[in-house]
């Protein structure tokens, strides 16, 4: 069982509630979004293991169950083209649950038109296959968003 936490503190809002067809129809994947608290913070892993994918805006870490899970910084943030957004790790790093990797700004995400709600996926996953999924209310950084079993 992976239990995968919050890589950013705000309120769960459930992917349902994101404002994109791909993510609130779970065509990426199950799991849940966080609506982020409005200022400066570093975007966490919510599990330990290899960042296989890093942009700006979005990052999955592949745990060793093989299970990966994307972090999405905001919705259509890939038009930023990386502004306001600095890479703390890079590629291929191994990095445990709760490291910082990526500095972002939610508030300017929101400034320049952007929906800074942040999607939590379980890659390749089936609904069925998480558990205990947080949809609503406050969670802190590091707070358990779901199990993958």
């Amino acid at each position: 069982m992976t239990t995968v936490t919050s890589p950013i503190a705000g309120r769960a809002i459930g992917l349902a509630a994101v404002p994109d067809p791909v993510f609130s129809g779970a065509m990426v994947g199950p799991g849940t979004a966080i609506d982020p608290a409005r200022e400066p913070s570093e975007a966490l892993a919510p599990v330990g293991g290899v960042i296989v994918s890093l942009h700006p805006h979005a990052y999955v870490v592949v745990d060793d169950e093989g299970h990966g899970v994307l972090t999405h910084l905001g919705i259509d943030t890939v038009q930023l083209n990386g502004e306001g957004f600095e890479l703390l790790v890079n590629k291929g790093d191994t990095v445990v649950r709760g490291q910082a990797v990526v500095r972002w700004d939610p508030a300017a995400v929101e400034t320049a038109g952007k929906s800074p709600i942040c999607p939590v996926v379980a890659l390749e996953a089936t609904a069925d296959s998480l558990s205990d999924v947080r949809e609503d209310g406050d969670v802190k950084l590091g707070d358990p968003l779901f199990g993958w079993r």
